[in-house]
């Protein structure tokens, strides 16, 4: 009876190989290559016009003068 706590012990271990590559910060390769592909979409994705960058600056008010 006191096998059976160790080969599931056993199993358990087995169950957890180290099979999938990990990247720094705990990342799967799967997950890597998901994110990165993610990335991709967003870097083809096109921006919208933005509105501000089609309006002209406007000039910072003018100093009053101290009453001093």
């Amino acid at each position: 009876m006191r096998a059976l706590p160790v080969f599931s012990l056993a199993l358990m271990l087995a169950a957890c190989s180290a099979s999938e590559e990990e990247k720094p910060g705990g990342v799967t390769q799967d997950e890597a290559s998901a994110l990165d592909a993610a990335a991709e979409m967003l870097d083809k994705r096109e921006l919208p016009e933005l509105p501000e960058a089609a309006t002209p600056a406007q000039s910072a008010p003018a100093p009053v003068p101290s009453a001093s």
